[in-house]
């Protein structure tokens, strides 16, 4: 087993052995971790940072702003305003097909009639 190909992976697979045992290992494993926890909690936190006044953004500003909401929906949140005049109240939104009260809920904290 000591062939001139064979000694490169096992050379390999003995480093990764070691560094699995050692300290190396160690701080890969805290790093997946904070990035597990941080994928975990980020429904906790919220999409966008500044608010989006849903009576006047185009629908690429809200397609980027609500959390959810991808184009073809803001066009949809668009088309709606248009056709029924501006948004009164914020749970308006769930009339939009395909924005539900889920959907608004993610996104109260954002969201502006002014």
């Amino acid at each position: 087993m000591n062939s001139p190909l064979m000694t490169p992976a096992y050379e390999t697979a003995t480093r990764f052995t070691q560094a699995r045992e050692g300290r190396q290992f160690g701080l890969a494993a805290k790093a997946l971790a904070i990035c597990i926890l941080l994928l975990g909690l980020s429904p906790f936190v919220s999409w966008a940072s500044e608010p989006v006044n849903i009576n006047l953004a185009s629908s690429e500003v809200l397609a980027e702003s609500l959390q959810g909401v991808g184009l073809a929906r803001a066009h949809r949140i668009v088309e709606y305003r248009e056709a029924h005049g501006p948004f009164e109240h914020i749970d308006e939104l769930a009339a939009v097909r395909g924005i539900g009260s889920a959907t608004v809920e993610k996104n109260r904290s954002v969201i502006r009639l002014q």
